[in-house]
């Protein structure tokens, strides 16, 4: 007996302690900064080499307090983002502006790793394509020869 009203009492402290904390837990996924991007893919295409190097992903706090990126890296050197430093408000419009060093020839796939006061707290979003070598430049036109068909001989 004493064993059954053991596990009556732990069964109800159990599903007291698991109640009071759904609430929390439903408020937090509620509330706060959120990004909504456009995409979370830029694809460059198939390019030339030193082309445009700037890509922008747009993205909204669609939540409903300040959003704050607090950090953006590139998967290499050859990949910088540049971002919002200021709080984006809720309903507000920024963008991630990605540098590619169109440079270097070849296709690519790069991350840009967003850090942000977000209940997702982090953000992967990548840049793709292709960077062509620059089209070989036909050696020049002989210099004219004296020849009977140009009149000089």
């Amino acid at each position: 007996m004493n064993k059954l009203l053991s596990a009556f009492a732990f069964a109800i402290l159990f599903s007291l302690g698991a109640s009071a904390q759904t609430p929390a837990a439903e408020e937090a996924a509620q509330g706060g900064p959120e990004m909504k991007f456009e995409t979370l893919e830029v694809d460059y295409g198939t390019i030339q080499q030193n082309s445009e190097p700037y890509r922008v992903f747009k993205f909204t706090n669609t939540g409903d307090e300040p959003l704050q990126i607090t950090n953006a890296k590139g998967s290499c050197g050859c990949t910088v983002p540049e971002w919002p430093k200021e709080p984006v408000f809720p309903g507000e419009d920024a963008e991630i502006r990605v540098r590619y060093d169109t440079k270097r020839i070849g296709k690519f796939v790069k991350r840009v790793t967003l850090t942000a006061n977000t209940a997702a707290e982090t953000y992967r979003l990548t840049i793709k394509g292709e960077v062509l070598a620059p089209k070989a430049e036909p050696d020049g036109v002989p210099a004219a020869t004296p020849s009977i068909l140009n009149g000089k001989s």
